[in-house]
């Protein structure tokens, strides 16, 4: 064989290893995008789900967040019947403050709400982001003191009204607030929504297929 065929036939060797790496980094490629570490406490947090259930979900949300409510509109839902109903996974809730004053009104509320009556959280959650207006006026301002009680009002009627109003106009539950932004800080939360599963921070929270990958894996984790 001379060593033109023999140099041929080593760069085709080379390519056909390449190929290979290739595709098995790709058939992973949505893991080793996200970020592994420890996962947000969510004692006290508004939770979902299975206490015990084997695989934690935690979403760092803000109420202004127009990517919030689509999340919450298109992939949580999937998400609640596969494998929160189901009793697999429990999903908790973390404020998240970066578009201001409304998303701080919108926080001390929704922790008054819960404070008051845990079972009441998710439907004043739900309210709140159904009535966030079309992302093109996301920034119009729409979450006021009145606005939230309104909404308490028409959503949770075991609620003490007064109480909530209090909570938001002078600060009540700062401190429950406060501690949401400390774990929002401690964890680095750049966007949101922010998603962790069993303490993996993943890239792209819309990403169903990877988010099912990712509970099946810890799963079968749990059963091993």
């Amino acid at each position: 064989m001379n060593s033109k065929k023999m140099v041929m036939l080593t760069l085709v060797f080379i390519a056909a290893i390449v190929a290979i790496v290739f595709l098995l980094n790709k058939g992973d490629q949505s893991n080793q995008s996200d970020t592994k570490g420890p996962h947000p406490p969510t004692e006290q947090q508004p939770t979902l789900g299975n206490a015990d259930a084997a695989v934690s979900i935690v979403e760092f949300g803000d109420y202004k967040c127009p990517s919030c409510k689509a999340w919450g509109e298109k992939i949580f839902p999937q998400l609640e019947e596969e494998f929160i109903k189901t009793g697999k996974v429990k999903f908790s809730y973390i404020n998240v403050l970066f578009h201001g004053n409304e998303s701080t009104l919108a926080a001390l509320a929704s922790e008054s709400v819960y404070k008051q009556d845990p079972e009441s959280f998710w439907a004043f959650h739900n309210a709140i982001f159904a009535a966030q207006p079309a992302s093109q006026n996301h920034d119009d301002q729409w979450v006021t003191p009145e606005k939230l009680v309104e909404l308490a009002k028409d959503n949770v009627p075991n609620i003490d009204l007064k109480q909530l109003e209090e909570d938001i106009t002078k600060e009540g539950t700062m401190e429950e607030v406060k501690k949401d932004d400390d774990f929002v800080k401690e964890f680095e939360v750049a966007f949101t929504p922010t998603i962790i599963i069993n303490g993996v921070m993943l890239e792209d929270p819309f990403d169903y297929e990877a988010i099912v990958s990712l509970i099946e894996k810890e799963l079968e984790k749990k059963n091993e």
